[in-house]
This record gives C-alpha cells, sequence and structure tokens, in this order.
C-alpha cells in the first residue's frame, strides 16, 4: 500500500524562447538542414543533477487479473543546476574570412547577437567554465497501472515538477534569468516486479 522511492535524474531545461537556425543550406522545404545549428541569443546551455526520496501509495487497488490501480508519488529533494556557457563562431572581424569562437559577454555582446554568425561549436565547448547553483525540487505525480497480473507493470504517469535554486539561472542573453522552474510530464512505464 505504501512504497518509498529514491530517485536520481539528470537532464537538460531548453528555454521556451530557444530556436534551432542554421546559415547552411536548406533542402526539401527545410527538412534537411546542411551546416552548424546553432541557437540564436542562448547565452547558457542548463543542466540538472536531481536527487532525491519519496512516497508513492495506493489510492485505488485492483483485482490480480482485471482492473486499474492508482497511486499517488510524491518527492522532493536537492537539485544541482549547472549553467555550461553556450559558444558559436563568428566571422570577425566581418568579412574577412576569419573564424572566431566567442561566448556571451559584455565585450562579445555585438559579435554574438550580430549577423555573421557562422554556426554552433558542438558539445566540446564550455565544460571547464560550467557554473554551479544549488536547490531544491519537488514532484508530486499519478500513476494509472492496469498490468493483467500484479508481476508486471504497465501504467501511465503524469504528474508536476518544481525546481528552486538559490541565484538566478541565465538560459538566454536577451532575456532575464529566473530562480523557480516548473513543469508537467507523462511517462509511460512498463517492466516486471521482483
Amino acid at each position: 500500500y505504501r512504497a518509498t522511492l529514491f530517485q536520481f535524474e539528470f537532464n537538460e531545461k531548453k528555454h521556451p524562447k530557444e530556436e534551432k537556425q542554421s546559415t547552411g543550406d536548406n533542402l526539401g522545404g527545410g527538412f534537411i538542414v546542411l551546416g552548424n545549428p546553432f541557437v540564436y541569443g542562448k547565452q547558457n546551455i542548463f543542466y540538472q543533477f536531481k536527487a532525491g526520496m519519496g512516497q508513492q501509495f495506493l489510492i485505488g487497488g485492483k483485482g490480480n487479473k482485471n482492473g486499474v490501480g492508482v497511486y499517488g508519488i510524491f518527492a522532493g529533494g536537492l537539485a544541482l543546476g549547472m549553467a555550461r556557457p553556450y559558444y558559436i563562431e563568428v566571422e570577425s572581424p566581418p568579412n574577412s574570412g576569419q573564424v572566431k569562437q566567442i561566448k556571451y559577454s559584455q565585450a562579445d555582446s555585438a559579435e554574438f547577437l550580430g549577423n555573421f554568425i557562422i554556426g554552433g561549436t558542438g558539445l566540446s565547448k564550455g565544460w571547464g567554465e560550467m557554473k554551479f547553483v544549488p536547490g531544491l525540487h519537488a514532484k508530486a505525480a499519478l500513476r494509472f497501472d492496469w498490468a493483467r497480473f500484479n508481476n508486471t507493470i504497465s501504467a501511465i504517469e503524469f504528474g508536476f515538477n518544481f525546481e528552486y535554486y538559490t541565484s538566478d539561472i541565465v538560459q538566454m542573453a536577451t532575456i532575464e534569468g529566473k530562480k523557480f522552474f516548473s513543469n508537467g510530464y507523462l511517462s509511460i512505464l512498463f517492466g516486471k516486479r521482483k
């Protein structure tokens, strides 16, 4: 009727204003993009690591072969926000043919937000410059388990996540950072119990 849950999550949270672009060619009406794609105005890539514990409790049971079990889930714990600088390649000085890799700064803001962007640099840059921000997280969810027998799991879970960090997380260069994040999720679960 009640179980203790331990959870560990690692994910990347994208800003709603992010839009991937490319300075290369588009084929098939934009279906295939050639060149190095980049996100215009992106200042930091925001990763999250969350560790916590919680409870799962039975709200409504099911028979051994038929019915749906309904479970409530709540959990919480520590969160660690990680902001990695986002690098792009620009032509600097303009129309010179010389390529420079830059991240957003006050000194490079005109180039970073300018018209001479070549593309993104990929995953190789910014790892040594990552900033860590501690925080807390909470989760509330409902799970509907319709498995035919009790030794299998077939379920849908939907719920909400909330995170609060001790300082602002800036993701986009032209938009203020924030401390509080929330999102909804839907997941499909399947497997076996031992």
